[in-house]
């Protein structure tokens, strides 16, 4: 904040508290020709205002919340640059990274500055760290039986992964549905558990200039086919003329491979959509898909529970 806003927002609210004050001082006393407890001037609806003094509690309320308002003013941040005698902030401001938020919480520890998030983190680390790492300790396969570890997981997972894959976990379009067992890389407990460490960026490259719209229009059938489903024989038997291309990645029947997040054609199964409108969109336009690295935002312990939710979520038996 620029020098100039900070001494206008200061300005602003002292004079703000001491017109407040000048306001309370003027309705304590007694400005009329008419003494205390007589009739005012003027009556409304056949009710006549009296002149009455503002009760004894409610002067003494106003006079301590004016005491309690400079009091916080002088202790806390709140009058623009000014950072409070006490040093107190509720979070290290401006950072834009994990790393610049490490770097400023160590450095206001050093310091002895009262960061609340802080403070807030640290308790947080010494209270459920050690569950987390007791949790950690247990192979994948036997946690996801683990009804404590479920439970945790799954609010974890709310917190950090339902804004994608929906609360019940099933997705949408482009957000794989983790409670089937179809794996774009994998669903084996080391598969989900690197998935969310090092997170996955799927690309498929647009065909759109390398094939006219009819050939377009003839893979798109033949990819429809791959799942056995009734298409025109010319329209297919075109269009698996150029499935060479695409074969490279999914392979030449179309089954897909998981070391490149390729998915499997012949299943029934579509994150973009398997109308031949969508998948001529697939092909024309190519598809793009991230998800983040949970590692440095999380922690392995953390990831290792939430591995253990996902991977329960398809092997319930």
């Amino acid at each position: 904040m620029s020098s100039f806003w900070s001494a206008w927002i200061i300005v602003l609210t002292l004079a703000t508290l001491v017109a407040l004050i000048w306001l309370l001082r003027w309705n304590m006393k007694n400005y009329t020709h008419i003494e205390e407890g007589q009739e005012m001037d003027h009556e409304f609806d056949g009710i006549v205002e009296l002149n009455n003094p503002l009760p004894k509690w409610w002067t003494y309320l106003f006079w301590a919340c004016f005491v309690w308002g400079f009091l916080y003013l002088a202790l806390f941040p709140g009058l623009g640059n000014f950072s409070g005698l006490l040093d107190w902030k509720s979070s290290n401001q401006d950072v834009q990274s994990l790393e610049e938020s490490r770097q400023a919480m160590e450095e206001a520890h050093e310091k002895g500055m009262i960061v609340e998030y802080d403070r807030a983190v640290r308790a947080a680390e010494e209270k459920y760290g050690p569950i987390f790492e007791a949790f950690a300790e247990q192979p994948v396969e036997e946690l996801a039986k683990n009804e404590d570890a479920l439970d945790v997981g799954q609010r974890l997972f709310l917190q950090n992964c339902a804004q994608c894959h929906g609360s019940n976990a099933m997705g949408g379009q482009g957000f794989p549905n983790l409670t089937d067992d179809d794996w774009l890389y994998g669903g084996e407990p080391n598969d989900i558990k690197t998935s969310l460490l090092q997170g996955r960026r799927g690309n498929m490259a647009p065909f759109g200039e390398q094939f006219s719209d009819k050939e377009i229009n003839e893979l798109a059938n033949y990819v429809a086919s791959l799942s056995g489903r009734d298409r025109d024989p010319d329209l297919i038997e075109a269009g698996k003329a150029n499935f060479a291309v695409c074969s490279a990645c999914h392979g030449a029947d179309g089954k897909g491979n998981q070391q490149l997040g390729a998915p499997n054609l012949t299943d029934d199964v579509w994150l973009y959509g398997g109308s031949i409108n969508k998948i001529e969109e697939t092909i024309r336009y190519g598809r793009s898909g991230v998800m983040p690295a949970w590692k440095d935002i999380l922690g392995e312990d953390k990831i290792h529970v939430i591995s253990a939710y996902v991977y329960s979520l398809s092997n319930d038996e």
